[in-house]
């Protein structure tokens, strides 16, 4: 191995739904300010963002999801009427499945960890060998959003069930330091991200896909379509439920397991099922981490 003078870390990405594409602004400004990633644990898509950056692919993701308009994101969406999850995520999985192509989690050139769920024993599966598509489909496998995924016997889902923020499978690595990102961080600080017009068009667009998924949630996981609050539908209320127990459980997993520096994407910076604000949360991830980097070299 080269030596360089880089400093090396274990990054862990955490669970947040579509705020997940912050990951890839923190990421490249990681990459800017000369940090070296020596491995990598994510959960849900963190691990997702992790596995594409693994196998070297995360540039090509990214150019794919701003280039998504409205027709190309219809297109994407195969509901499902099974009651196990709103999408099938055959459509979406098929096109990761064809950028990262059949690889190995073994074979990659750095360490990584897909974190899932065992639905049926209730345990928590570190994913570090086998298929890295299968892997990630297991941790990104958001209850009410993606089918579980079956590998072997066991019944995967999303990984920020039992931890959203997988800092354990770092703890053994021989490297400088370990940086977290916390997509549910509770932020006072409100951050202005400029988007173009362009941006705002397409991200205006692609809310009436998801207020349509929304309403086939709405018909599928309850009785009445109806919601408690006159401003909050079941989808916000159930990402707000999910953001409150995510929390919840990490701060249990940060007690036994602290890293050297978190990264703290606010979690109202976007809702856990807005995937259509993809170019914000990729600049805000950027911004945030920047701030963070440049306040830990002043200490």
């Amino acid at each position: 191995m080269i030596k360089t003078n880089k400093l090396l870390i274990s990054l862990v990405l955490g669970s947040g739904g579509a705020r997940g594409y912050a990951h890839i602004g923190v990421i490249e400004e990681l990459e800017k300010s000369g940090y070296e990633i020596a491995s990598i644990s994510g959960s849900s898509m963190g691990a997702l963002i992790g596995a594409l950056y693994a196998c070297g692919k995360l540039e090509a993701y990214k150019e794919w999801v701003l280039g998504l308009d409205l027709l190309d994101v219809a297109k994407l969406v195969d509901f499902s009427f099974t009651g196990t999850g709103m999408i099938q995520g055959d459509k979406v999985f098929a096109v990761i499945e064809e950028m990262i192509g059949d690889v190995m989690i073994e074979d990659l050139h750095i360490p990584f960890t897909a974190v899932a769920t065992d639905l049926i024993k209730q345990k928590e599966v570190w994913l570090q060998k086998g298929n890295l598509v299968d892997a990630v489909r297991a941790s990104i496998a958001i209850p009410t959003v993606f089918t579980p995924k079956k590998i072997g016997k066991r019944y995967l889902i999303d990984g920020g069930v039992l931890n959203p923020l997988p800092i354990a499978p770092t703890v053994s690595d021989n490297t400088d330091l370990t940086i977290a990102v916390n997509l549910s961080a509770n932020i006072a600080k409100g951050y202005k991200i400029h988007i173009p017009k362009k941006e705002r068009e397409k991200e205006s667009g692609m809310e009436k896909v998801f207020f349509e998924m929304r309403q086939k949630a709405e018909q599928l996981f309850s009785k009445e379509s109806k919601s408690a609050f006159d401003e909050m539908s079941m989808f916000d209320i159930m990402g707000r439920t999910i953001d409150i127990m995510q929390n919840a459980v990490m701060e249990c997993k940060m007690a036994g397991y602290a890293p050297d520096i978190i990264i703290g994407i606010p979690n109202d910076a976007g809702g856990f099922y807005e995937f259509n604000k993809a170019y914000e949360m990729i600049e805000l991830g950027r911004v945030i981490a920047k701030e963070h980097l440049q306040e830990f070299k002043l200490r």
